[in-house]
């Protein structure tokens, strides 16, 4: 009952609350979901499939975070992330023509790549079914550094949607909202499992699969009524013999509360993975589970799952049990008679230098990596931090990496320079880079600096190092960030 009043008692006596009748900025925003074959060297055909959230910026003009990745064919494991700009042109009142240009870095499934660099010029004509839109993409996939482009025709999904923030200098601030805000997650949780593998299940190379795996990763999702909800979900091997192997699905569940402490559910999720010498085939990955959950707070819960995961068309088959510690984004469910928070986050896009990253054929050469950072600010300078950056140069085409950790930044000093620091563990393999096993650790110092509202810049220092290979590079890391608030109830 104190924490119900508590934000009400500040609100009387505090001036850093939203005026009566401010509300969250609105942005129109897409989620876009497509699907085209590509044509690799020799004609060999991969079906690749492509997911992106964009956020209108300015009248028409569409940007954000993207990634794509093999789902049939013979590349499982291929997988790049970037970030995509788009301007939308209506035609009529349900005809209108997106195009725009695909900037990221990855590779895998021994494609091809060369450094990574991966681009992606498309456009896509979208008829309105009335927030659902569909249609036909034209593209070109081309990787400057490695043995490919490709011109093709695909199919494209775009679901309208409104991306709800404030102001970064309203964060801390309360008011009346009873909506989702930001991309409308609920939850999210730090995954660890470990998988066997189940029957006759071989390497790419064709020799036995390892005994077992561990990986980490993260699930985020959204409640539905009635106990279902969605989500995503995304995982790398940080122990065992295949480090490389990646995966992300989307997840779809339903789960019955049985007191507010206890509530248990099954989910099925698709998606992609590979990598690693797993044999996925093509990419295609399917799971199923079910879970119990445990509510530690309010806003912290633990869950133990336990399920299957299949390719379609590879070997790969196995067993998994896995341990999550979840943190509440938001409460849905919650009394409107209760004020929402604006909470701080901030986005970050990254390119990194990695400046001497072992490889496995002995060699120490430079690298260069694109990324893409989610933090969100708590209290006292304190943040939580989620990253995942891919190889764009360097020969390491097919190197990926996901990070999370924890860090704190300075108020300002010397003017409006802020400092911070942070320290990361996380999964990273593939592209020839020497991270046996997976697991790594990446220590960071930041210097930043505001160039506009909500814009600042922040160049970097650190160290990336593998728990069991060779890997043990300076790290070199120029970001532009944009800090903004999202409502929590």
């Amino acid at each position: 009952m104190l924490k119900q009043l508590l934000p009400i008692a500040l609100l009387i006596a505090s001036q850093a609350y939203a005026e009566p009748g401010e509300s969250l900025n609105q942005n129109p925003a897409a989620f876009k979901l497509g699907f085209e074959t590509i044509t690799l060297p020799n004609d060999e055909n991969m079906g690749m499939i492509g997911g992106s959230y964009l956020i209108e910026t300015l009248p028409g003009l569409y940007l954000g975070p993207a990634a794509y990745g093999a789902i049939t064919g013979e590349r499982g494991g291929f997988f790049t992330g970037g970030a995509e700009i788009t301007y939308r042109l209506p035609i009529n009142n349900r005809l209108s023509v997106d195009s725009g240009f695909y900037l990221g870095g990855g590779g895998g499934g021994a494609a091809g790549v060369g450094g990574g660099l991966m681009l992606r010029p498309h456009i896509d004509l979208l008829w309105d079914f009335g927030g659902i839109r569909a249609g036909i993409s034209a593209s070109e996939v081309r990787f400057p550094s490695g043995h490919f482009n490709s011109r093709q025709l695909g199919l494209m999904l775009s679901f309208d949607d409104s991306f709800s923030y404030s102001d970064a200098s309203r964060i801390g601030q309360y008011l009346s909202s009873s909506t989702r805000s930001g991309v409308g997650f609920d939850r999210i949780a730090i995954v660890a499992a470990q998988s066997k593998p189940q029957g006759d299940v071989k390497t790419t190379t064709g020799a036995p699969a390892p005994d077992s795996t561990s990986y980490a990763g993260f699930l985020m999702t959204q409640s539905l009524a009635n106990g279902w909800l969605w989500g995503v979900e995304a995982a790398g091997a940080v122990k065992g013999e295949s480090d490389g192997y990646a995966e992300v699905l989307g997840t779809f569940g339903w789960e019955y509360t049985f007191n507010p402490s206890l509530r248990a559910g099954s989910r099925v999720s698709l998606g992609m993975g590979g990598g690693g010498a797993v044999d996925t085939g093509g990419g295609g990955l399917g799971k199923a589970a079910i879970f119990g959950t445990y509510q530690l707070t309010r806003d912290l819960d633990l869950t133990l799952e336990t399920g299957v995961s299949k390719a379609f068309d590879g070997s790969f088959s196995a067993r998994y049990a896995s341990l999550q510690l979840g943190m509440a984004l938001d409460h849905p469910h919650a009394s409107t008679d209760i004020l929402s928070r604006i909470e701080g986050w901030e986005w970050d896009a990254s390119v990194q230098q990695y400046t001497s990253a072992a490889r496995r054929d002995g060699s120490k050469r430079s690298m260069q990596n694109i990324g893409f950072k989610l933090n969100r600010h708590i209290d006292n300078g304190f943040y939580l931090s989620g990253q995942a950056h891919s190889a764009l140069a360097g020969g390491a085409g097919g190197y990926s990496v996901g990070l999370v950790g924890a860090g704190w930044e300075s108020p300002e000093v010397l003017g409006k320079l802020r400092l911070s620091a942070e320290m990361l563990i996380g999964a990273a393999g593939g592209g020839g880079v020497d991270s046996d096993g997976g697991a790594i650790m990446q220590p960071m110092a930041y210097a930043s600096y505001p160039i506009a509202k909500n814009w600042q810049i922040k160049a970097g220092a650190g160290i990336v190092k593998s728990f069991k290979g060779e890997l043990n590079s300076p790290v070199l890391d120029l970001s532009l960030g944009y800090r903004f608030g999202l409502a929590r109830r």
